[in-house]
């Protein structure tokens, strides 16, 4: 008998001064918001982003673990003195840290004896607990220490890598959407998003969103949940309102 799936959430913590200081722009918590509800279920609840700072990363690592089933952290894994979260990550859960053998091992092969300098070195450290997220673009690999799934921000890096870390989620519900394009302006509907939402609160999200768009002005009124049947019922409560209003459905 198949086990049913639940609701599984996640956060995503963008670590890095470069994306708090606009050098950077961060692509990678829409990449994996989607990968992860797509793929596996898993719905993202939480984005933060947060600086270069040890006590900083400790402290919202122990939160967010403790929130969320799963918590994905981007940046600060790499070669230079302010690549911090893998030292973070093991004194946020107290655990030993210090060279991985098996990562060790990729990165003197990588590399080669030779140019297998102190700084790459330095991405064979990292909890000593931890289960490896292997690298197919540049050998170093990212990792998990108990729901913590710790990888590069550089977004191509990152996006080679995501693939083996499915071994270690646990599916869950994946979300639907569904979208109605009208031609009005929002102050027009959202009395009646407001009722059909409360009627439909435990189970679909509704969220309005104006464009301007081939020279048309409109809302997109975005309907997500993991039911399709709730789904369903919402789209037909929201067309018998726009129509009954006179609003028109556009096809775009």
């Amino acid at each position: 008998m198949k086990k049913k799936k639940k609701n599984v959430n996640a956060a995503i913590l963008i670590i890095g001064n470069e994306i708090l200081s606009g050098r950077t722009q961060d692509k990678n918590i829409a990449f994996l918001s989607n990968w992860l509800n797509h793929n596996c279920g898993i719905i993202v609840s939480e984005v933060r982003i947060i600086p270069d700072v040890e006590k900083i990363i400790v402290k919202n690592i122990r939160f967010l673990s403790k929130q969320f089933n799963y918590v994905f952290t981007t940046g600060g894994i790499g070669p230079t003195h302010d690549d911090i979260t893998a030292h973070s990550i093991a004194k946020a859960f107290k655990v030993k840290y210090g060279f991985h053998k098996e990562a060790y091992k990729i990165l003197e092969n990588y590399y080669g004896k030779v140019a297998f300098n102190d700084g790459r070195k330095k991405m064979a450290k990292m909890p000593l607990v931890a289960k490896l997220i292997y690298n197919p673009s540049s050998a170093a690999p990212g990792f998990k220490t108990k729901n913590v799934f710790s990888l590069p921000g550089v977004p191509s890096i990152l996006n080679s890598m995501i693939e083996n870390c499915k071994k270690y989620l646990v599916k869950g519900l994946k979300v639907h959407s569904m979208t109605i394009n009208i031609n009005t302006v929002e102050s027009n509907i959202s009395k009646h998003l407001g009722v059909i939402q409360k009627k439909y609160k435990d189970s679909v999200d509704i969220g309005s969103y104006p464009f301007f768009r081939l020279g048309k002005i409109g809302v997109s009124v975005v309907s997500r949940s993991t039911s399709k049947i709730d789904l369903a019922k919402v789209k037909k409560d929201l067309i018998s309102e726009f129509q009954s209003k006179k609003i028109k459905i556009l096809k775009i």
